[in-house]
């Protein structure tokens, strides 16, 4: 019993702990732990930014194309640059005539936070969030430039809206003796767009170029970032050899991010609640990766490649693909190995991967999320139900010697020794094993944490009804109702519980269903759905357990 009063301690004041430090991070005060809390933006605008095109490097150089040679953060548009805007049936896509850098991109199937009249945006350029997608070409001979993010290119092609099955935007931009033509090729409705450089020698002597693809962002939390619970925000980088590699935008502020320099395969991505944007460069041509603050809270990822020489006259093409929109795991596993990893499940994804399947299963069965959550969690519990059935039995005889275990402890007071002797041979006596009903729940708590973050991660969560009030399953429950039945229904299995011969620990298993539903308030809707159906399971299956050993004690009684 002293186990199982220090676990319950340990769990009651860690619960605590969080619910406050959440709360002081709610409120714009320090976290206890020292994480940085979530700030409104800072960054310097584009007017802030340098300007200056540091100097490149010799030609035998430019095969690696180091940071140097990559101009700095974007400079302000002048007046002779031109956004254009590029629509299909699921992103509308801002591109500044100034370097061709795609400067906005609003995901038109996925509403605003808060606003179901708007489009999410991702990707923009104003005062409260600093993140484009940018290219450009490096390895220049020493008072030249070629064309990079900061070099004027015009639009070419004529359609800006989508009206067969593929668009295509095509820029040109010159400088240096190299002319650059950028081509996007969108597709209806996919958010990957095919990416071609063709980089035409159209000077006297043989080049030596590199091309980089860049993403660019500033060190802010996304607009709709929850205090209460946390989901990771900032760059991964991805290859056959290293896997999957995050960064937080503070280990690159402090130059201690760790990721492959160099590798021949694999993609760069920024990652964020929901959304992704990726670079995916040719898979088996060699590149140097790079994560760097390039100005104060305003960071880049970008792989830098070298194309080869290129005579005079003659041309070269590089083709890669970008991503731009939802963590659709199909479909960005399909674009490039490794990317539906951005959807982060952390060491625990051997487990949540497969349930994401079965959920995905299911809901094309259902068509509905939230009742997808509930045939899932249902599954779930049917699967455990040998292990928590001898939980329960365990929990059960336990509550039939409950009134033996208050009596031993009024026969021995405060002689702890005495009265843990006594209980111990009470127990070999009854044949009960006091942590019976721990053992079998700890087996389940590595897939009942794994299915919470299938739940927390899955963008198909996200603006999907269930039934009446619940008209988004991502965002909390606008009246509370889902929480306040959770809390209740944990009451309720506490009642059905043994009652602890320590006062201190019955209070304290009285108060975890207020701390617990307390912290549910700010939750995700289809998160806490998901814990109510599991408590309303759990408390038939542990009733109907009781109800049977009662009867069956009953029956030895009488005979």
């Amino acid at each position: 019993m002293d186990i199982r009063r220090t676990v319950l301690w340990m769990i009651f004041s860690f619960s605590l702990l969080l619910l406050w430090n959440n709360w002081q991070i709610h409120n714009g005060k320090p976290s206890l732990f020292g994480a940085p809390t979530p700030t409104a933006s800072t960054s310097e605008s584009p007017a802030g930014a340098n300007n200056a095109t540091p100097s490149v490097p010799s030609a035998p150089a430019a095969a690696t194309a180091p940071s140097a040679a990559v101009p700095g953060a974007s400079a302000p548009a002048p007046a002779r640059s031109e956004e254009i805007v590029i629509t299909t049936d699921v992103l509308r896509l801002t591109f500044d005539t100034m370097g061709a850098q795609l400067v906005r991109a609003e995901l038109l199937k996925y509403p605003a936070t808060g606003q179901a009249d708007k489009p999410t945006v991702l990707l923009d350029r104003s005062a409260g969030l600093n993140y484009v997608v940018q290219t450009g070409v490096v390895g220049a001979p020493n008072g030249q430039s070629f064309p990079t993010h900061q070099t004027p290119f015009r639009l070419v092609s004529q359609e800006r809206e989508l009206t067969g099955d593929n668009l295509v935007v095509t820029f040109e931009g010159e400088s240096g003796g190299v002319k650059v033509t950028k081509t996007f090729t969108l597709h209806r409705g996919r958010y990957d767009i095919d990416v071609r450089h063709d980089l035409a020698n159209v000077g006297a002597a043989p080049v030596t170029p590199s091309l980089y693809l860049q993403i660019e962002r500033d060190g802010n939390d996304p607009a709709d970032t929850s205090s209460f619970y946390h989901t990771f925000t900032g760059f991964a980088v991805y290859s056959e050899q290293d896997k999957f590699q995050k960064s937080t935008f503070s280990d690159i502020e402090k130059k201690k991010a760790n990721y492959i320099k160099q590798a021949d395969n694999g993609w760069i991505a920024v990652v964020q609640h929901y959304f992704a944007t990726a670079w995916v460069p040719p898979q088996g041509k060699p590149r140097t990766n790079e994560l760097l603050e390039v100005q104060k809270n305003l960071y880049a990822g970008r792989s830098i490649e070298a194309v080869g020489d290129i005579a005079p006259g003659a041309a070269a093409r590089v083709d890669s693909h970008l991503w731009v929109g939802p963590q659709d795991q199909k479909a960005m596993a399909a674009l490039a190995p490794g990317l539906e990893l951005v959807v982060d499940y952390g060491w625990l994804t051997i487990i949540a991967k497969p349930l994401f399947k079965l959920m995905t299963w299911l809901h094309s069965i259902l068509g509905n999320w939230g009742w997808t959550i509930v045939a899932l969690t249902v599954l779930i519990k049917a699967v455990f139900y040998p292990l928590a059935a001898a939980s329960y039995r365990s929990m059960a005889r336990m509550k039939q010697v409950a009134p033996r275990l208050q009596a031993l402890k009024e026969k021995y007071g405060d002689d702890k020794q005495k009265l843990n002797a006594a209980m111990m041979e009470m127990y070999r006596t009854e044949k009960i094993n006091p942590l019976g009903g721990c053992l079998p729940m700890l087996v389940q708590i590595p897939v009942f944490i794994s299915l919470y973050w299938v739940l927390l991660a899955s963008v198909e969560m996200r603006g999907a009804p269930w039934i009446l009030w619940v008209h988004d399953l991502s965002v909390r429950d606008p009246f509370f109702i889902l929480p306040a039945i959770m809390m209740a229904t944990m009451f309720l299995q506490i009642k059905l519980n043994p009652t602890p011969p320590d006062p201190i620990q019955a209070k304290v298993m009285m108060i975890m269903p207020l701390v617990f539903g307390g912290m549910m308030f700010f939750f995700p809707a289809g998160l806490v759905l998901y814990w109510c159906v599991n408590n309303i399971l759990s408390i038939a299956q542990q009733w109907s357990i009781t109800r049977a050993i009662q009867r069956k004690s009953e029956v030895a009684a009488n005979r």
